[in-house]
């Protein structure tokens, strides 16, 4: 499910995209960038969600002290705009993403774990960050991209989109090499049980 939510009494008109992930308990927060006099009503958002981590793609625009005083966690993976993110971004992430997702699966005395992404326009950066989640946790590259387009018209331009449907490639193809790894550990398992059945009788 894509939904959204908009501050309608905020002067600002901000919309913030709830992306809730199928078969998963984790959920993500895509939004443009906060700043230090806008942050409240962003808070107010975060605290409806659960949010408990904000990644920062951009440059700081605001104090993280504001949010950890509410017990979030801000953390700051900056890569160049229209950009898509380096090798250390991505692990950075994805570790991330890994440790809420088993919270998530694992402690059900509190709400689903939110993680808020933003970069400048929150159409770019921010998305590409969720997009990649979303294929880690087992959708198809132009799947996870329309699925996030449905509430961030205008996200990702064609390097991104090039970039995680590359990534969604290589990750199908090492799940293709290790399925057969496993094959061929039963096979070689296999057979060497039958030859030390056979050589017993």
């Amino acid at each position: 499910m894509v939904s959204s939510y908009t501050r309608s009494d905020s002067p600002l008109g901000r919309m913030i995209s709830l992306i809730e992930v199928p078969r998963s308990p984790l959920r993500f927060v895509i939004l443009d960038c906060p700043t230090e006099s806008t942050l409240s009503y962003y808070l107010d958002a975060f605290k409806q969600f659960n949010v408990t981590h904000v990644v920062r793609c951009c440059q700081q625009t605001y104090s993280a002290a504001r949010l950890t005083e509410q017990g979030i966690q801000v953390h700051d993976m900056p890569f160049k705009d229209g950009g898509v993110p380096p090798p250390a971004v991505v692990r950075e992430w994805l570790c991330l993403v890994d440790a809420q997702e088993r919270i998530g699966r694992t402690d059900f005395t509190c709400p689903a774990p939110t993680i808020a992404v933003h970069c400048v326009a929150g159409l770019g950066r921010a998305p590409v960050l969720v997009a990649i989640a979303l294929i880690e946790l087992g959708m198809q590259p132009l799947d996870a991209i329309e699925f996030i387009r449905r509430k961030r018209r205008g996200a990702f331009n064609k390097p991104q989109i090039a970039f995680l449907v590359i990534r969604g490639s290589k990750k199908r193809k090492k799940r293709a090499v290790l399925h057969w790894e496993i094959m061929l550990t039963w096979f070689v398992l296999f057979a060497w049980f039958f030859r030390t059945y056979t050589s017993a009788l």
